[in-house]
């Protein structure tokens, strides 16, 4: 083979199939499928139709299909319909147009073909990236930052989650405001180079964009301020139940994973429950107990996937500080999914931003009704400390309960007293925030062997 035949890249040792690196590949059955008639034109008037687009640097060709596949379950979330999928493998994305110029005009044919309005990138692009997409498409291009954020504005139901929201979309767009031709002018020096300028094409002081991004400053350092007050009042409620010794168990784990269901199982709290990724947004704690009568607190959390963007990191900080904070995570994995294994690992990357990697944890798979059983068995053996579950039907719920006493953080102070009759409040707070070893009735009182937190052991010790 001369070096006619090799590609610049091949000569530098790179050995990516050369068809597959001038050729985009389309992703089978990702179009959206709606059979009922009326759901058909009900759909047809109210959602984007879109392509979308990903480019594949490491890994197999299943993971960038699975990578493309999520990419689809979240546009169709945030309300499109999805006509095509596509993929190109590249070292890297090109930092002009992302796919790399040539394949532009191919993906500009596809939209023309298809008559798609929207494309939808599967990575975080520069704002140049999406100019030079946007020109040469002649349709309004997003990333999936964009989508991300634009799925997370539709479910934000509480005060906090909306001004999280907006706050995470503001650092977003500040970084991309642009304009269109010549309505935007722009500030001239008294002299001005060759260029046309001078008297009577000096801009009016400040641009357009200058304005925006100054507003958008003050809308942000706004919503700062509103969330440092939440912050407070979530510090708060936090500080009283450590204080009272309150265990706190939080749940978390990859968006649609089944959290808010495995939540309505294990405390009939309610919460909504969809087929849909970023359905709850809005965290819910529930207090419940063990079998033997030790309280502690169960919390949901907003759901996480793979490169969840770093505004939305930043913004909801002090939600995921609740899994920092807490005495142990059920880390919910969807055995059903095509790579259990991936959502773990994006899970845990998001764990290690808010330092929470040292929080013990328990591995929770769920839907097992619905999964592989050799996919079970290889979680199983790749995470000691799992529980196989189904919150839709029940089955595993018994174990996930015993797996969560036994990992309870255990009272310290072992205490033995004799507390008379009419002090039962003291012994309501051994039986909610210790660990009764032996409780007898005796004629002098109640003869009570325990474990209890320090603050508990001090109101005892004069019965001691």
């Amino acid at each position: 083979m001369t070096d006619r035949d090799l590609t610049d890249q091949d000569r530098d040792g790179d050995q990516l199939d050369l068809a597959e690196r001038n050729s985009l590949r389309r992703v089978a059955g990702l179009s959206t499928e709606l059979e009922d008639i009326s759901e058909v034109e009900y759909r047809q008037l109210r959602l984007e139709r879109v392509v979308l687009v990903g480019v594949w640097t490491e890994g197999s060709a299943t993971d960038a299909e699975n990578s493309l596949a999520e990419l689809k379950a979240l546009a169709e979330t945030a309300g499109s319909e999805v006509l095509d999928g596509l993929i190109q493998r590249r070292q890297r994305p090109d930092p002009a147009t992302y796919i790399g110029r040539g394949k532009v005009e191919e993906l500009a044919e596809i939209v023309q073909a298809t008559g798609a309005d929207t494309v939808i990138c599967d990575g975080e692009l520069a704002p140049s990236q999406l100019r030079n997409l946007e020109d040469r498409t002649k349709v309004k291009v997003v990333d999936r930052t964009a989508l991300i954020l634009d799925i997370f504005a539709q479910h934000a139901k509480s005060r906090e989650g909306r001004a999280q929201v907006e706050l995470a979309q503001l650092q977003y767009m500040k970084q991309r405001l642009r304009g269109w031709g010549g309505n935007l002018s722009r500030q001239a020096g008294g002299r001005v180079g060759g260029d046309g300028g001078g008297i009577g094409s000096r801009g009016p002081g400040e641009t357009k964009i200058e304005t925006d991004r100054r507003r958008i400053n003050d809308r942000i350092a706004k919503l700062r301020r509103e969330l440092k007050d939440m912050r407070r009042t979530r510090e708060t409620k936090r500080a009283n139940r450590q204080r009272n010794r309150v265990p706190a168990v939080v749940i978390a784990g990859y968006t649609n994973a089944g959290k808010s269901s495995l939540l309505n199982r294990l405390t009939r709290a309610g919460v909504l429950v969809e087929d849909a990724l970023f359905a709850t947004l809005d965290p819910t704690t529930r207090r419940t107990e063990t079998s033997d009568g030790r309280e502690y607190t169960l919390s949901d959390t907003v759901g996480f996937v793979r490169h969840l963007p770093h505004q939305l990191i930043e913004a909801f900080r002090s939600t995921l500080e609740e899994v920092a904070d807490a005495d142990l995570v059920l880390h919910v994995v969807d055995g059903s999914h095509p790579d259990p294994e991936g959502q773990i690992n994006a899970v845990r990357e998001v764990f290690a931003d808010i330092d929470a990697l040292g929080v013990p944890e328990i591995i929770v798979v769920n839907k097992a009704d619905a999964a592989d059983p050799l996919v079970l068995s290889r979680l199983l053996a790749r995470e000691p400390h799992a529980v196989v579950v189904s919150a839709r039907t029940g089955e595993g719920i018994d174990e996930l309960l015993g797996a969560v006493e036994a990992d309870l953080p255990m009272p310290a102070v072992k205490i033995d007293v004799v507390l008379p009759y009419s002090r039962g409040d003291l012994l309501n707070q051994i039986h909610l925030h210790g660990e009764i070893d032996t409780l007898e009735h005796t004629p002098d009182g109640t003869h009570v062997i325990a474990r209890v937190h320090d603050g508990l052991a001090g109101a005892l010790a004069q019965y001691a």
